[in-house]
C-alpha cells in the first residue's frame, strides 16, 4: 500500500497549486477567454488523471470513478473558494469546462492502462 500513498504526492501537489491560485485576487495577466478555458480543460484533466493513476494501485479499475468524484468535488470547491476571494468571482460554466477535463484525462488514463496492459500480455505463439 505504500507505494499508492506516495503516489498521492502528484495529484495532492496539483490541488495545493489550483487552491494557491485560486486565491490571487489578480491570478496572471488579462488574457483572452479561451485560455481560461484551455487552462480549466487541462487542469482538471491533469488532475484527475492524477488521482486515476495514485489510486489504480489499490484500486484498480475502481480508481476511475474516485478520481473523477474527487476531481469533481474539488472543481466545485474551487469555483466556491474563488467566490469569496477579492476580484474573483465564482462561474458555474467553469465547473462544466472542468468536468469536460476530467473526462478526458480519466479517458486518457483507461486508455493508457488499457496499451499498458497489452503489453504485458505474453503472446501466443
Amino acid at each position: 500500500m505504500r507505494p499508492a500513498l506516495d503516489r498521492t504526492a502528484a495529484p495532492l501537489a496539483l490541488m495545493a497549486l489550483i487552491f494557491f491560485v485560486s486565491a490571487q485576487s489578480h491570478p496572471g495577466p488579462d488574457l483572452p477567454s479561451f485560455t481560461r478555458v484551455i487552462a480549466h480543460f487541462s487542469e482538471y484533466a491533469l488532475l484527475a488523471a492524477l488521482w486515476s493513476w495514485a489510486l489504480a494501485p489499490a484500486l484498480g479499475r475502481r480508481a476511475l470513478p474516485l478520481a473523477a468524484a474527487i476531481s469533481f468535488a474539488w472543481a466545485v470547491s474551487d469555483e466556491i473558494h474563488q467566490s469569496f476571494v477579492p476580484g474573483r468571482d465564482s462561474d458555474p460554466l467553469d465547473v462544466v469546462v472542468d468536468s469536460f477535463g476530467i473526462a478526458a484525462g480519466l479517458w486518457l488514463s483507461r486508455l493508457s492502462a488499457r496499451r499498458a496492459a497489452g503489453r504485458r500480455r505474453p503472446t501466443s505463439r
